[in-house]
């Protein structure tokens, strides 16, 4: 059997705990793969090995970081398939979504080939006699990422290649459900002429999750995930003294208004509620239908979800494959099995659905429920899977109200055409990031991606200038040199003089 091992100092490190992790082919049911599972020690001697190399890639030329970040760029350019194979192997997304992801990623990187005009500092000259004031940004020094499982090469390209354009070393901690592209991305990092240490693949569970956030030698950490663990990597970090941007849930919402392009609204809330089986934490799970649409809209959501083709990520005719695993799959089904109870009308319900040579894989089919209320458990869990919900509201006013309500800030859309509702829309929701008749509304990579409310932990959004600010610390100097004309001054203990 395959095993995944530890990517510490630029090289493959075995596991030494003893503690392995199975690695399933959803598409399958089967194990194909272990992967090694790091002790508190573990986690320790690649801390130790980031920070020796610390001290040589933070004193690093600008220069040298990006020709590095450009040799990497072109090598994930030329392996996007590689990657999006080993995605696809072990998240079960299909290969067109897997490619996506990577390209997603990669705008990450481009951003960081250019961290040279990003890292400018400032300077006010003659602020007082001889007195120059300037501001400069400087690295932490060695940082963390704990990323999920449903993006294993989007999330970590989030973090690292901007936390090393800074001039920080990084310690990755993948999902251990999916481990392999990972380890890709590190070896290609290396091969790009990356320095031995400067980014290193621990795998884990909770173990070394804990040994992360408690290390004294890790300066902050970032996270993607679910808002319990969000909250309690924030809540751990912080109080270990690092500086943390924790990501959270989310139960994004879809405003629909009565004069929408109901066809485009459907479409849009079907790509966006099943796209990579409803994996993500921009997936649309909640449509709101303002005043009279809610049934035909329904309809034209209903009919064009029959039509998608559920099958392996590999197979180049599938447009949605299966859930991560058997236990997630199993809670997906029963927000739908229990909707009825709580009021909701189920519209279509793929909780039976298989598929035939691969009757062992995490399979479901797409769910769309209709009438949903409010306090039942499909709306206001984060369900992480293909199960739509969809809510009425009278007006404008009811549907944002609604929305606001929800303790999830993370995207949110709305459809219309009419201008002025869209830009009240943008200005009155409470959500991080919001579209106009775009349904998943993820920022391209020179602007940051964030939510607000249980959505975010920290102060920073992801990538973007806040990644740069969280993976750096500013510094002011204040510079003062004698005219080589005039005499020493003497000791003079007022305050300078400004003016």
């Amino acid at each position: 059997m395959k095993t995944v091992n530890h990517w510490i100092g630029g090289k493959t490190v075995e596991g030494a705990s003893g503690n392995y992790g199975p690695v399933t082919d959803p598409a399958t049911g089967e194990v194909t793969t272990q992967v090694a599972l790091a002790s508190a020690d573990e986690v320790d001697a690649a801390v130790r090995v980031a920070q020796e190399a610390f001290q040589s890639w933070g004193q690093s030329s600008l220069a040298a970081r990006t020709k590095v970040l450009f040799a990497y760029r072109a090598l994930l350019d030329a392996n996007r398939d590689a990657i999006a194979e080993l995605i696809t192997a072990e998240h079960g997304k299909v290969h067109s979504d897997a490619l996506g992801e990577v390209a997603r990623g990669l705008e990450i990187v481009e951003l960081a080939c250019g961290i040279t005009t990003q890292l400018k500092g400032e300077l006010s000259t003659s602020v007082s006699n001889r007195v120059d004031v300037s501001s400069i940004r400087q690295p932490l020094g060695v940082v963390a990422g704990i990323t999920p499982f449903n993006f294993p090469a989007m999330v970590p390209m989030w973090m690292f290649p901007l936390a090393v354009a800074c001039g920080n070393t990084f310690i990755l901690k993948p999902s251990e459900k999916d481990p392999s592209a990972a380890n890709k991305l590190a070896e290609l990092a290396s091969e790009a002429g990356l320095p031995a240490g400067v980014l290193n693949v621990v795998h884990g569970d909770k173990v070394a999750v804990d040994a992360l956030l408690a290390h004294p030698g890790i300066a902050a950490v970032s996270f993607v995930g679910s808002t319990p663990i969000a909250r309690h990597i924030h809540t751990t970090a912080s109080a270990n003294g690092k500086r943390v941007q924790a990501l959270g849930g989310a139960k994004n919402h879809m405003l629909v208004l009565p004069d929408a392009d109901l066809d485009a609204a459907a479409d849009a809330a079907v790509s966006a509620a099943y796209g990579s089986a409803g994996e993500r934490c921009m997936a649309i799970s909640a449509v709101v239908a303002v005043g009279s649409i809610g049934d035909a809209l329904v309809e034209k959501i209903r009919d064009r979800a029959e039509k998608i083709k559920i099958g392996p990520g590999n197979d180049p005719a599938s447009e949605m494959g299966p859930l991560i695993t058997a236990a997630h799959r199993d809670k997906v089904a029963s927000y739908v099995k229990g909707a009825a109870d709580q009021g909701a009308d189920v519209v279509l319900d793929g909780t039976g659905y298989t598929v035939g040579g691969f009757e062992n894989g995490h399979w479901i089919g797409l769910s769309l429920l209709d009438n949903v209320k409010t306090d039942s458990d499909a709306y206001r869990d984060e369900i992480f899977g293909p199960v739509l919900c969809v809510l009425r509201a009278e007006t404008y006013e009811e549907g944002v109200a609604l929305i606001n309500a929800s303790p999830f800030g993370n995207g949110t859309a709305i459809f219309t055409r009419d201008g002025g509702a869209a830009r009240r829309f943008q200005l009155e929701i409470e959500a991080g990031m919001v579209g106009v008749n775009v349904p998943i509304p993820v920022p391209v990579g020179y602007h940051s991606f964030g939510g607000w409310k249980d959505s975010l932990f920290g102060d920073h959004h992801i990538y973007g200038n806040d990644g740069i600010h969280f993976y750096t610390r500013g510094k002011v100097v204040t510079t003062r040199w004698p005219d080589p004309s005039e005499a020493p001054a003497g000791v003079d203990l007022g305050f300078p003089r400004n003016h």
